[in-house]
């Protein structure tokens, strides 16, 4: 039992983007026009403002549908730098804890629409 918790909590403490990261990441979305709305795979969005998209091991599409601005763009997704403090602290069990979980991911932390009107 005592080997149990301690391998509990030796995973938990090991996987450090799944603690230090939120199910979502958010973009901070700006435009040269004053306001603007979209689509992000699908889920709604009205900027300027902050706009939270869930992480995944994909990249996301995020579509302008604003008349004289409407534009697609695709939002790559990139492993977030908390993720090699596994790495560093020799945590195998964080990793696949990370990578099971989808925090490890992250996308552009601000967006800057550019709308030709």
């Amino acid at each position: 039992m005592k080997n149990l918790l301690l391998g509990l909590t030796l995973i938990s403490i090991s996987s450090c983007a799944t603690i230090l990261n939120d199910k979502l990441h958010k973009i901070n979305v700006t435009a040269t026009k004053k306001e603007i709305e979209g689509t992000i795979d699908g889920a709604p969005f009205h900027a300027p403002g902050i706009v939270a998209v869930p992480r995944t091991k994909h990249d996301k599409i995020m579509k302008v549908s604003t008349p004289g601005c409407e534009q697609e763009m695709l939002l790559k997704h990139e492993v977030d730098p908390k993720f090699f403090i596994n790495i560093l602290s020799g945590g195998t069990f964080g990793s696949t804890t990370d990578y099971s979980s989808e925090k490890m991911w992250k996308y552009q932390d601000q967006i800057i629409i550019t709308c030709p009107n």
